[in-house]
């Protein structure tokens, strides 16, 4: 099994390349792993910067001593891949979240579609906005990533449209051969830069939202012949890019 990845503010070891690792982290470490004295932890910052480390001692419940040596950086991936996943009902965006971060996404895009019926409004949005990246961390974490996807805050179709505008491919998931939509599995991908997806709500993405789109210089997609919910479609197709950009090669 792979060494833990814990989060850190602060990847800079004390003079004898010690680290200590305490609060919420250091008491998973201690108190749930129960991590001991010779074992492997990744400790990373989750934005590219991490450590391998070896464990040297506990202190109470919430503290583990480690001695950091090398501190490495993983650079960027490219091409990157920003999914914009229009908001779920109830708990389905973490869901997505959740198993995008652990397929490999980029990016994440919260977006209030015009068929959504979650609305994200004041505080209620600024939570679940919250519980989105929590959830990254989280997702993160377990998939022993060391550089996390963004979660951004989250846009109006026209503010997608402007992402989609800059992309160097712009793809909107739609099942309905009627608008053209072409395979996924065959869409000529660029070597680098930006691919951004547009995952609509389970109403679908609406005829002015997809004329908007299009005008940015997007193309409808289709995955398969069976139509995923808004949950898994992000995921899926995530998955299939990832292959065929032999970023999982």
């Amino acid at each position: 099994m792979t060494a833990p990845v814990f989060v850190v503010e602060d990847l800079r070891a004390d003079s004898g390349g010690q680290y200590v690792l305490d609060g919420a982290e250091g008491r998973h470490a201690v108190s749930v792993k129960r991590l001991r004295s010779g074992e492997d932890v990744v400790l990373t910052d989750g934005v590219g910067r991490w450590a391998e480390c070896v464990v040297t001692g506990t202190e109470g419940k919430d503290r583990l001593i480690v001695r950091m040596d090398t501190v490495a950086e993983e650079p960027p991936e490219s091409p990157r891949i920003t999914v914009v996943q229009a908001l779920p009902k109830g708990d389905r965006g973490e869901l997505a979240v959740e198993t995008m971060t652990e397929t490999g996404v980029d990016r994440v895009v919260p977006w209030a579609a015009s068929r959504c019926i979650t609305q994200w409004k004041g505080d209620r949005g600024l939570k679940a906005l919250a519980k989105w990246r929590a959830t990254a961390r989280e997702a993160g974490k377990q998939s022993r990533r060391v550089r996390f996807p963004e979660i951004t805050d989250a846009m109006t179709s026209r503010q997608v449209a402007a992402l989609l505008a800059t992309a160097d491919l712009a793809a909107v998931l739609h099942e309905d051969r009627a608008y053209g939509s072409e395979p996924l599995a065959t869409a000529q991908l660029p070597a680098d830069g930006d691919i951004v997806l547009v995952v609509g709500p389970e109403g679908g993405v609406s005829p002015d939202e997809l004329a908007l789109f299009a005008e940015a210089g997007a193309k409808a997609y289709r995955l398969g012949r069976s139509v995923l919910r808004t949950s898994t479609a992000g995921t899926a197709a995530t998955a299939l890019l990832l292959g065929r950009t032999g970023r999982w090669s």
